[in-house]
């Protein structure tokens, strides 16, 4: 099976649905994700990319999301007294037919959901997405810094396959060495499995907002 870009389209889960981001959904993206906690450790190019303002982060976004070249989404919650809420983004994109490559990044959540089914369930659905495309390979990497990223990889069952120094700049100039896993469609069985035993220890519970972290 070759592979295809797949068209923009909403992808359903148990506790979240994903749905093509737009420039309308921005304002509600930056209540989610607008705090200096979510850039601390290297998302939007670490600190520096912070905006504090609405204004501001729409501005950023212009340049930030890939626009046209990428498939970005953003995620809403399904169920319980938060439903509906808009509580991250995340991308699939870096399309590479021929090799049957793909990458998931540009990844935030509102740190209100962080340790929840949210990330569990994004990752099945968009490791699904790209495998039911014919991509072989899909790329999900992290600022080396990035512990808690980094973690959160390793947890879905991506293999860690090394670091690439001076990959990336920051926000502030600074070079980034990146920590780089990656999920093929040999592992897929294996990480769709962990995934999906993860989501059903949630039973059907809905998702539940955590106190924000300082």
């Amino acid at each position: 099976m070759s592979a295809t870009r797949p068209n923009p389209a909403p992808l359903d889960g148990r506790f979240i649905r994903l749905e093509p981001l737009t420039r309308e959904h921005l304002p509600r993206l930056y209540a989610a994700i607008g705090h200096p906690i979510v850039f601390a450790s290297g998302y939007g190019g670490g600190p520096k990319g912070y905006r504090d303002t609405e204004a501001g982060f729409l501005d950023w976004s212009e340049k930030y999301f890939a626009w046209g070249v990428g498939n970005p989404m953003v995620l809403f919650l399904k169920g319980g007294p938060h439903d509906g809420e808009l509580v991250g983004t995340t991308t699939l994109t870096d399309f590479d037919l021929g090799r049957e490559s793909a990458h998931i990044g540009w990844t935030a959540y509102d740190p209100r959901v962080w340790g929840t089914a949210v990330n569990a369930e994004a990752k099945l659905l968009m490791l699904g997405l790209a495998f039911d495309h014919g991509f072989g390979r899909v790329l999900i990497q992290a600022d080396a810094l990035n512990e808690r990223s980094r973690a959160a990889i390793a947890g879905i069952g991506a293999t860690f396959e090394g670091i690439q120094r001076r990959d990336l700049t920051r926000a502030d100039g600074s070079w980034r060495d990146s920590a780089r896993f990656s999920v093929i469609i040999d592992d897929w069985p294996r990480v769709r499995e962990l995934l999906e035993t993860r989501l059903a220890g949630y039973g059907e519970r809905p998702v539940l907002f955590r106190s924000m972290r300082a």
